[in-house]
């Protein structure tokens, strides 16, 4: 069999690798060796790491790096603590292929420490464009370091190829989230609320903001500006879910606590996992922030997006979003035209870009096709 190493930092890239990792591990060729890091282990941001057993994987190495602070400085001395112990864990077991989902900098360290330990890669998720954060730059990096890749849009498989990378290597499957979906049992309104502790009202929104890590010192502006606007709202019931452990996401969740203190219509959940996001999705009115789960998961379910900002500046998305400046006036008019009744007319005819589902599936065949057959040196390919 062969050793496929999957690593995965984050509760959102664990939601759209479940389904895959489950795929590796029933697989009769493939042997999966998993590894969570990054904030899977950190009780601030839930602990994460138990939902992955709690779906009945096996965690090989569970790797700590993250502590109190959220500077860049701190984070970077976390991303080389990473490279170091991965090196030894891929000296010790020798996959032949290491698995990377997306474009934080835990994955760049993973691909770093394969590239340095002659280990191909296989890159799901590259080619995108998020022009307001650092994740834009990695991303890239990490493409130019992998072997195979799995992209979720035509326009994402041309830009790979700009890269330099060969066109036989480069498949379009979709996106991961969109697969989940399609893929997972929802729960009833009524079962999501027991779950959460906590009932819809008249109006509901999902609220997720994470950092915009290419603007220095912005994240405490923008929260107060977005919280401001919600502020506003009337008979309306807001869920927020955590930043991501980026720079500056301590003062964007210490101002989310402060306004769930203050407005008993709102909640803070450090992860609501899997099953419960995708359900709260289905039940709330909008999803507001700047998440990518925004553009490449929530049309599937027909529901507006108001996304904030520069963040996600270059993705391929759909007509169920709006765009706006990260200030309260024109965070209000877009969640304002969310409600309209025209813009509410238009969502039935929304189309998901990324696919209908499945890609899991063209993934896990494409791995036990290939891994036979990958070689480390690959030329540069003009276009």
């Amino acid at each position: 069999m062969k050793k496929i190493l999957v690593v995965t930092g984050t509760r959102a890239d664990y939601g759209q690798l479940r389904l895959l990792i489950k795929g590796i591990n029933d697989s009769k060729n493939l042997q999966l060796i998993l590894v969570a890091t990054g904030s899977h282990l950190s009780k601030k941001f839930g602990n994460t790491y138990k939902s992955i057993e709690e779906d009945g994987f096996h965690i090989n190495y569970k790797i700590n790096i993250l502590g109190s602070s959220d500077t860049s400085k701190y984070l970077t001395k976390a991303l080389g603590n990473l490279i170091g112990k991965l090196a030894n864990i891929f000296n010790k077991e020798s996959p032949e292929l290491v698995l990377i989902l997306g474009d934080r900098y835990e994955m760049l360290a993973a691909a770093v420490s394969s590239l340095m330990a002659r280990i191909p890669i296989a890159h799901i998720h590259g080619g995108e464009i998020t022009e307001g954060a650092i994740d834009d730059s990695i991303r890239h990096s990490i493409s130019k370091m992998s072997h195979l890749h799995f992209v979720a849009h035509k326009e994402y498989q041309k830009r790979v190829m700009q890269l330099g990378e060969d066109k036989k290597n480069i498949h379009i499957v979709g996106g991961l989230g969109v697969d989940c979906i399609s893929k997972t049992k929802l729960l009833s309104r009524q079962d999501l609320e027991s779950a959460l502790g906590w009932r819809f009202g008249e109006k509901n929104i999902l609220v997720t903001f994470h950092p915009v890590t290419l603007e220095n010192m912005t994240s405490k502006k923008q929260i107060m500006e977005l919280l401001s606007a919600l502020a506003e709202l009337k008979n309306t019931h807001i869920i927020f879910t955590m930043p991501n452990a980026d720079p500056d996401s301590l003062i964007i969740t210490f101002k989310i606590q402060q306004f769930v203190k203050k407005y008993k219509n709102a909640e803070l959940y450090p992860s609501l996992g899997q099953v419960k996001y995708l359900s709260t999705i289905n039940q709330v009115d909008c999803v507001i922030g700047n998440s990518s789960s925004g553009l490449c998961e929530v049309p599937s379910f027909k529901k507006p997006t108001v996304n904030i900002g520069d963040r996600q500046k270059g993705r391929v998305k759909a007509e169920s979003v709006i765009d706006c400046e990260p200030n309260k006036l024109d965070i209000l008019k877009a969640i304002n035209k969310a409600y309209s009744k025209n813009f509410q007319k238009g969502l039935k005819c929304v189309k998901n870009p990324y696919g209908n589902g499945n890609a899991s599936k063209k993934i896990l065949k494409c791995l036990e096709k290939k891994i036979n057959h990958l070689t480390l040196k690959k030329s540069f390919i003009d276009t």
